[in-house]
């Protein structure tokens, strides 16, 4: 197989796992929270409207001075201090109350998988980038012996790991699919290094910096 069409093969299955890894690190749609209930939808004006109405109709004037007068009860209970009485162990928290479906913190070690993740796919789609934009006009001038396997190997793991999303084997997935890109792009090197023109040499500089970032992981 001559490296052009070796390359377009190539090309292919690294498009494939680029899409399959920008579809594992598409963020999860967050839990929706509750809409607010129609009393906190008011505003404070209409609150305080209602609260002067009950008090002016009939007999509320006079339940208020009975609820002040209530034997063992100071009418200044709570008024000065502001001070709340503290919950039972039983009764639900005010903010559980008004989100319950609050998404989890992220813990640091998904944070951490979560960034290698999006710099895997950031030095894929580089990858891609310059094997299209500036390798493969080159290999039609001066053809080197290129193989496929890495790239089906690259992107069959990448299609493990979309099976995975958690867990040690997507960790395990992830590592090899890093190693794998690494193997790609050290071999793209090693094979420029003997190229006969030096009109190769923006395209193995474009490799080293993928290679130094993806390692810089």
């Amino acid at each position: 197989m001559t490296s052009p069409a070796a390359l377009l093969v190539s090309l292919g299955h690294q498009a494939g796992a680029l899409c399959t890894l920008r579809a594992v690190a598409a963020p999860h749609r967050p839990h929706r929270l509750p809409q607010p209930s129609h009393t906190q939808t008011c505003s404070p004006a209409w609150h305080s409207l209602r609260e002067e109405t009950e008090v002016s109709e009939p007999g509320g004037a006079a339940e208020l001075e009975e609820e002040k007068t209530v034997p063992g009860k100071s009418p200044k209970d709570g008024d000065e201090t502001g001070e709340l009485s503290p919950l039972s162990p039983d009764e639900p928290r005010p903010e559980r109350l008004a989100w319950p479906g609050l998404v989890r913190c992220e813990t640091l070690r998904e944070m951490a998988l979560r960034s290698k993740l999006s710099r895997l796919v950031e030095a894929t789609s580089q990858l891609v980038e310059v094997e299209q934009i500036l390798l493969l006009p080159l290999l039609q001038q001066h053809p080197l012996p290129l193989h496929p396997k890495d790239s089906i190997e690259f992107r069959n793991i990448c299609s493990h790991m979309a099976l995975q999303r958690k867990g040690q084997q997507f960790e395990k997935d992830l590592y090899e699919a890093h190693q794998c890109l690494k193997t790609i792009i050290e071999k793209l090197i090693c094979s420029l290094a003997v190229f006969p023109s030096d009109s190769c040499v923006p395209v193995r500089f474009a490799l080293r910096q993928i290679l130094q970032n993806l390692l810089a992981m």
